[in-house]
């Protein structure tokens, strides 16, 4: 397997990619550089516009507004001239946090995650947010990530990269709230690269950017690994499905945390990609607010 550079932005914290099929428009954020970039599909310039706070992630509200998650809340965007307002508070009472991996239910609902500023710090966890209702799921997280759900809603899938186990849990496809107790899914322990970024196909599949491996990895819905296809970037970390059908796969990475050897060694860090790989994608849910 190989990929494509879709855009040469060099990000520090490439994240949160997500697909708008009704635009054709792909958009995903430099986390630690307050960005949101968006590129038309699949020719477009790389457009970059600057935020007034560290965001992770995007879900479509409707065709003329967007969801934004950030450090101290959920935003909506208005998507002629960009103006962001508050809708919903999320931990803005504690200012060492920041906005992480998260991602639409399809009920409406949304899994939004948070971490600490500071490496090692237990202080992240995941929320359920809907309509401007928030409740907390699952507390001191150091890194939430994977966050993702079956087709039809009645899984969800998270993982602490920290402690390399992806797990899943029973969900009410009504409402994107957990049904039961998580349960290990994937046990990456004492494996190459961290669990990242996950999305799932139309057929159950689970596709995971490992961090520190340059590789995106499919899983059937029993855990079984099925590919890798190589990222070229070592710190790969979130895959989103891309194209006309949604039949391709693009995928962020990052150089956060490289000197300048590790840089050179690694000249595509940070960059966004085409997998050189054919799936059967499915568009991501709009959010309720």
């Amino acid at each position: 397997m190989s990929a494509a550079i879709i855009s040469d932005h060099a990000c520090k914290l490439g994240e949160g990619p997500t697909y708008d099929p009704a635009t054709g428009t792909l958009w995903w954020f430099d986390i630690v550089e307050r960005k949101l970039l968006e590129k038309q599909m699949p020719d477009g310039a790389t457009v970059i516009h600057d935020l007034p706070f560290m965001a992770s992630a995007l879900a479509t509200i409707d065709a003329d507004r967007q969801l934004v998650v950030g450090d101290d809340g959920f935003y909506v965007r208005e998507r002629a001239g960009g103006r962001l307002t508050l809708h919903t508070p999320l931990e803005a009472d504690k200012p060492g946090t920041r906005s992480n991996d998260s991602r639409v239910h399809p009920s409406g609902s949304m899994w939004a995650g948070t971490m600490a500023l500071t490496d090692g710090d237990k202080g992240g966890a995941i929320y359920w947010f809907r309509a401007g209702e928030v409740r907390l799921l699952y507390p001191d997280i150091l890194i939430p990530n994977s966050i993702c759900f079956s087709p039809d809603g009645s899984i969800a899938y998270f993982t602490d990269t920290m402690k390399g186990i992806l797990l899943r849990v029973a969900c009410d496809p009504a409402t994107g709230l957990p049904a039961g107790e998580p349960a290990i899914f994937i046990d990456h322990r004492g494996k190459h690269g961290g669990l990242d970024g996950s999305v799932v196909d139309a057929d159950g599949n689970l596709w995971n950017a490992r961090w520190g491996a340059g590789a995106v990895d499919q899983y059937d819905a029993n855990g079984n690994l099925l590919r890798t296809c190589a990222v070229p970037a070592r710190q790969s970390t979130c895959p989103a499905f891309v194209g006309r059908d949604l039949s391709r796969i693009a995928v962020t990475s990052a150089w956060k945390g490289m000197d300048d050897a590790a840089r050179k060694a690694d000249p595509h860090g940070g960059k966004t990609f085409l997998l050189d790989v054919t799936v059967n994608g499915r568009a991501e849910p709009n959010v309720l607010v």
